[in-house]
């Protein structure tokens, strides 16, 4: 049986967690299991709740790691949080981040010397814990897997699906969530927004819209 250990907290975007664990909760022989550091109800950054069945404690060497991430990363302020990735990182087999996520993974001296990503908004903040920042959606550095904001932790768990149960599976399960992106807009990354856009949408996370 494949451990699977999300983390959950209050503020953290819902779709971080959620998306991963769509593809995740379906590979052969997982089981996923939510975890903070006080289990219970855990409001989102929208006010969605979802419940974290676990304590850190209580799953100490997971095989697989998901780190979603927040507006405003309050784990970071968590330090029973950053020990626990840390030692879980030592045993595990894939230790992972969607958004901001990849700040508490650079908090727990994860990402030192390794190619990583993030959010657009804070990307080159990975620099404060010795990390490379690259404009990539899924960046893969030996078992360290770090994804881009929000919607990018699907192909995050796709990515990690392949490795996992191989690329047959992964096509087989990105085909039964039908994820076939085809957004109205082609403005979706950083490098693809005109001005405008990005204007508005830094004034949106600044109100905390997203």
């Amino acid at each position: 049986m494949t451990e699977i250990a999300l983390l959950l907290y209050d503020g953290m975007t819902a779709l971080d967690a959620v998306g991963p664990y769509e593809v995740l909760a379906r590979l052969p022989d997982a089981q996923v299991r939510f975890v903070a550091s006080t289990p219970g109800p855990k409001t989102t950054d929208v006010g969605l709740v979802l419940t974290a069945d676990a304590s850190l404690d209580q799953v100490p060497t997971p095989d697989i790691i998901v780190i979603p991430g927040s507006g405003k990363v309050p784990f970071l302020e968590d330090p029973a949080a950053v020990e626990w990735v840390r030692r879980a990182h030592q045993t595990s087999r894939w230790t992972t981040s969607v958004c901001t996520g990849s700040m508490l993974l650079g908090a727990a001296g994860i990402l030192q010397g390794k190619r990583a990503t993030s959010h657009w908004a804070v990307r080159d903040y990975l620099r404060n814990f010795g990390a490379e920042p690259v404009a990539e959606r899924v960046v893969v550095e030996g078992k360290v897997i770090t994804a881009g904001g929000v919607s990018a932790g699907i192909d995050m768990a796709l990515t990690l699906a392949a490795r996992e149960a191989g690329e047959d599976e992964a096509r087989a399960l990105q085909l039964v969530i039908e994820y076939d992106p085809q957004p109205p807009y082609d403005s979706g990354s950083l490098e693809k927004a005109d001005p405008e856009t990005r204007q508005r949408a830094t004034e949106l996370l600044t109100r905390g819209v997203a």
